[in-house]
């Protein structure tokens, strides 16, 4: 495990940090198509756009209910072409965040072709086919798990489909000027995050009287509440002149997941000391901090929810939840992620 610094798109473009804020167009009253819209991120992020008067139409592989309030919601596989050109030749978005993917981050071979699918022939499906046909403004997300270094391979078939997007974005906008920014979110968390994630997982744990599990205890991590980078993600999308540009979206602080865990403990009543696996930390972890300065100068954001304000309001949703469960070990029901079917 080593120390890194995130490399940043408004480096490699050229744009200086000191630059200041363009101007904004809001996202009131916009045509927004988000893509994985099922999953955490987009989840909220769709709830926020809702809020803020855009026109939602939400994508995913699942059945859902076809409209509630200003969100639609569309049944489609990115990897399918022609289901996408479908899509965007219906709604016709202004905007477009695109957030699909398989969902698994680890290095089993069996992840290999459904993140091949799911993750880069879909972007480069929407990138193609939504250049076709127009748009004003696409927010890819990036991954912290992507190589940032020539020099540095990737550790996994996630981590691998995520470069090769970064990518494909770069390059559409360089050769055909699409308007495209890719934002870089640091470790998320936050209410409604999957179970087996490492806050909801400690903070359950405790709840059903179990010691926390923690596999790479010491490894330090940049955590970022989940409505800042919401907040982030809308401003990519508002601020002209980041086209081309990849912006982190951290605290730009580190804490190890060991520390968390212990603040999560002493936050709900310390009585259960976490346990680290015996397992040694994973030497192909890189440790990365979001350099913060980019986002600050290019977006006007910056991390406003304190690591013990973000807890706090994590602890209360998963307690809430855990209380109101109907099983009788407070287990918590949530759906499988979206995953492309393979046959």
């Amino acid at each position: 495990m080593r120390p890194e610094s995130s490399i940043h798109g408004g480096k490699e473009a050229g744009i200086p940090n000191s630059a200041p804020v363009h101007d904004r167009k809001s996202i009131t009253g916009r045509r927004v198509l988000v893509t994985g819209a099922a999953g955490f991120l987009g989840t909220n992020l769709c709830r926020a756009l809702e809020l803020a008067g855009a026109r939602v139409y939400a994508v995913t592989r699942g059945s859902s209910p076809r409209a509630s309030g200003q969100l639609e919601r569309i049944q489609a596989d990115c990897a399918n072409p022609d289901a996408l050109r479908s899509v965007l030749s219906a709604v016709k978005p202004q905007v477009i965040y695109h957030l699909t993917g398989y969902g698994v981050g680890g290095p089993d071979l069996a992840a290999v072709l459904p993140t091949l699918q799911s993750d880069l022939v879909a972007c480069v499906n929407i990138l193609a086919l939504a250049t076709e046909a127009g748009f004003e403004r696409m927010v890819l997300a990036a991954s912290l798990e992507e190589p940032m270094r020539l020099d540095e391979s990737p550790a996994s078939p996630y981590a691998t489909a995520k470069w090769c997007c970064s990518a494909y974005a770069r390059m559409f906008h360089r050769v055909y000027h699409a308007p495209v920014t890719l934002v870089r979110p640091y470790m998320t968390y936050g209410p409604g995050q999957r179970p087996h994630k490492v806050i909801p997982s400690i903070i359950l744990s405790i709840l059903q009287g179990r010691a926390p599990e923690l596999g790479s205890a010491h490894r330090p991590v940049d955590w970022v509440y989940v409505d800042d980078v919401v907040e982030g993600m809308i401003a990519a999308a508002e601020v002209s002149g980041v086209e081309g540009t990849t912006i982190d979206l951290g605290s730009g602080a580190t804490i190890t997941i060991r520390e968390v865990a212990e603040r999560i403990s002493s936050m709900m009543g310390g009585r259960l000391e976490p346990r680290s696996s015996s397992q040694p930390d994973r030497s192909s972890e890189i440790v990365r901090v979001a350099d913060v300065a980019v986002a600050r100068d290019r977006l006007g954001w910056v991390s406003k929810t304190s690591l013990e304000a973000g807890l706090h309001k994590t602890i209360q949703w998963y307690r809430q939840k855990f209380e109101g469960s109907s099983r009788p070990d407070g287990v918590l029901s949530f759906a499988e992620p979206e995953r492309t079917r393979t046959t």
